[in-house]
């Protein structure tokens, strides 16, 4: 394998692990939703990377897309209720 290629790999692999650690560490729902679609968007590349581009456009379209659309929806249309526990 090409040297680039595998630094473009090492830097989307850490990549997913800041969007990972950022996920659990967000308190509000909406960033934390956006950092999961960074991640699955990550993680397309990855597999695109890997020579699975069949495997990266289902990523690509149902994780980072249609997931966090989804989530994204779904957090809007709940009522927030900070202060309670």
């Amino acid at each position: 394998m090409e040297p680039i290629i595998q630094i473009i790999q090492l830097l989307v692999l850490i990549g997913l692990i800041v969007t990972a650690l950022a996920v659990v560490f967000f308190k509000d729902l909406i960033s934390a939703a956006i950092a999961l679609g960074a991640s699955s968007l990550l993680l397309a590349l990855q597999f695109y990377l890997l020579r699975a581009p069949d495997v990266a456009i289902a990523e690509a379209a149902v994780g980072a897309a249609l997931t966090t659309a989804i989530f994204i929806f779904a957090i809007r249309s709940t009522d927030r209720k900070e202060g309670c526990k």
